[in-house]
């Protein structure tokens, strides 16, 4: 992971909304929510919710998928595995087993 990206990562989350976004996908982790669900979930209007999920996206937190009418919005686990394991890579002076070489995410995503 290159800094540019860690850090589009952390400004994406660095927002309140942002972040109860995220966090309420991962909740519902891997089969993901329609945006009309996390708006209600949260109380954000649709218009606000979807610039939100666009900053998400474009930090690779986010993915979405149409399906009918609806998009359904997944939280991508694993780029907070990444991001962790980029944060840690040089723990210990970047002895091997110091740390995990990889944070995997504890479930997958639907295909």
């Amino acid at each position: 992971m290159e800094n540019e990206t860690a850090l589009e990562i952390f400004a994406a989350l660095s927002q309140g909304t942002r972040l109860d976004v995220f966090r309420l996908l991962v909740k519902h982790a891997p089969g993901g929510l329609p945006a009309g669900d996390i708006a209600r979930f949260l109380g954000v209007p649709h218009n606000t919710l979807s610039a939100h999920l666009s900053v998400l996206a474009r930090a690779g937190l986010v993915s979405a998928e149409r399906r009918s009418r609806s998009i359904i919005y997944r939280a991508d686990v694993g780029a907070i595995g990444r991001l962790a394991a980029f944060l840690i890579e040089d723990c210990c002076g970047g002895r091997l087993g110091c740390a995990p070489a990889e944070l995997v995410p504890c479930c997958e995503a639907d295909s």
